[in-house]
């Protein structure tokens, strides 16, 4: 079985708790507030951030030291691809091994954070359509915990991850994002976690802070779409041609990208980091969308 298939597999046999959906619920565990809480698209790259101290990971605690204190933080990371949309609702998720070839010391790295049943019931009652599972099983992938280690060390903040249905084309993911907007008026900080561009195929080591030309000129488009909130463009990124092609074999890390984008209003400003290419075929820029 193909990655693909592996963790669709297991995201739908993963079991779901069935609550009862009520605006009571999402009034007691995320009350509005005065302020719209920040929401970011990360690259994320190499698991390995997760427990190094790089100019990657400098980039993600820069853009993120004045962000208040979320009620939740909730990831959208390519990692958890899925039939149907889940979020996680577990007390305790477990942190997730999701790769191989890695150091032992990443291995034994953990990220012992609490979940919250109650957000995740009312994140669930807050979308009508599609119906969002509430998942018991997944936890949290390294799209998701390779960031927050880093940037969230205290582990003092509640963390669930919503998953991709990969059976949805981009305009649907983008317009789901749309429908979480209202959890940053609630304190949710809203991470969408992959890659603008992330071919592994034609990765190359030696490359470690280059990038093709094709990944940067594709890097730089989109750059340019997110700057102009030109978002269609980005949407039909198929369009876009062979750059396109390489830079987005496959839509799993580009797809976070959608639900982030999605997440912005017409008065948010937009801010873009860690603008580098790494080993030829992955880019790690990342945005920062506030109000």
């Amino acid at each position: 079985m193909n990655r693909r298939g592996f963790i669709m597999t297991m995201a739908t046999a993963a079991g779901a708790m069935s609550f009862p959906q009520s605006l009571k619920a999402m009034e007691d565990s995320l009350p509005e507030q005065d302020t719209m809480m920040p929401a970011f698209f990360i690259g994320h790259g190499s698991p390995m951030n997760a427990i190094e101290d790089n100019a990657v990971t400098r980039g993600w605690k820069e853009a993120m030291k004045n962000v208040p204190k979320p009620k939740a933080i909730l990831c959208v990371s390519a990692h958890w691809l899925t039939k149907g949309t889940w979020v996680t609702a577990m007390p305790k998720p477990r942190t997730i091994h999701d790769f191989r070839g890695f150091p032992k010391e990443l291995n034994e790295a953990t990220y012992p954070v609490s979940g919250s049943t109650e957000i995740a019931q009312a994140i669930s009652s807050s979308i009508s359509e599609p119906a969002v599972g509430l998942d018991q099983k997944w936890g949290l992938d390294h799209g998701a915990w390779s960031i927050l280690l880093p940037v969230f060390p205290k582990t003092d903040v509640p963390v669930l991850e919503f998953s991709i249905d990969y059976d949805q084309p981009a305009q649907w993911q983008y317009e789901l994002g749309q429908k979480l907007t209202g959890l940053r008026k609630r304190g949710v900080l809203i991470i969408g976690s992959g890659n603008i561009v992330h071919n592994l195929g034609m990765l190359n080591p030696r490359l470690a802070d280059q990038g093709f030309d094709w990944a940067i000129a594709f890097d730089d488009k989109l750059k340019s779409f997110i700057q102009k909130q030109d978002h269609q463009s980005i949407i039909d990124y198929g369009k876009l041609g062979r750059e396109a092609t390489l830079s987005v074999p496959t839509p799993d890390h580009y797809y976070p990208l959608l639900y982030s984008l999605g997440l912005q209003t017409k008065t948010d400003r937009v801010s873009l980091f860690n603008e580098q290419s790494v080993m030829g075929s992955i880019s790690m820029t990342s945005v920062k969308i506030e109000s």
